[in-house]
């Protein structure tokens, strides 16, 4: 459920059992859900029709998921779910690197995917960020967390998810270190792994799209994590 009522969900997957099996799990937990099978189709879904969220595997007939994911981000911020080979961490950095919000490891318990799902969701539809300060300036760059709107130097900045939730747990620590086990469970509500290497793809990212405009730097502190310094 989001704030304009049930979520919307594409899955694009190949595999026709599994996505049958998916969609009726989908929808039995409230979501509302539309299926295709290739890349193709996907970026003319996406294209024509408002979807909340899509579970998109990177095994695709044709175009490929990642090459999917990065034509669905010329334009759209949608969030996205990639579903990759378990073990497979070329992919899901891969992923990553293109604005994927987060990923999936098949097989997959569908529990878990509609966690990780309703995680995302959370973080796109800003419904958490309500309570307590809502502002934030550092430098050029300003943070309305109830708009979700990043501001540098006046300019939009266009940011996943789950960069936006980076930013915003950054900015509300007011300049303190934060671990990535902290930015782990704030930013993708799981615990992090000392092999997972989301976070650090979240803030590679967001750290290019900062540097375009002179926007704050995020520092690395070794053995620790990361931190926004709160003045610059």
């Amino acid at each position: 459920m989001t704030a304009h009522g049930p979520a919307r969900i594409l899955i694009v997957d190949d595999d026709r059992d599994l996505t049958a099996m998916l969609k009726a799990y989908l929808e039995g937990e409230g979501f509302v859900v539309s299926v295709v099978q290739s890349g193709e189709e996907a970026l003319s879904e996406v294209t024509a029709d408002q979807y909340d969220a899509i579970i998109l595997d990177v095994m695709l007939p044709g175009i490929s998921g990642s090459e999917v994911l990065r034509r669905i981000r010329l334009s759209s911020n949608v969030a996205v779910i990639m579903l990759t080979a378990n073990g497979d961490r070329v992919s899901r950095a891969s992923g990553l690197e293109n604005g994927a919000d987060d990923y999936v490891p098949k097989p997959y318990f569908p529990r878990e995917l509609v966690a990780r799902l309703r995680a995302v969701l959370r973080r796109h539809d800003g419904a958490h960020y309500g309570m307590g300060r809502t502002r934030f300036r550092i430098g050029n760059m300003e943070v309305d967390s109830d708009r979700r709107i990043v501001t540098c130097s006046l300019e939009p900045l266009d940011l996943t998810g789950s960069e936006f939730a980076l930013i915003l747990a950054f900015v509300r620590a007011a300049g303190a270190v934060m671990s990535k086990d902290d930015l782990s469970q704030q930013v993708l509500h799981r615990p992090w792994q000392p092999y997972d290497r989301s976070i650090d793809m979240h803030v590679s990212n967001l750290r290019q799209k900062l540097a375009l405009f002179g926007g704050p730097p995020i520092e690395t502190v070794r053995g620790v994590g990361y931190r926004m310094p709160d003045k610059q």
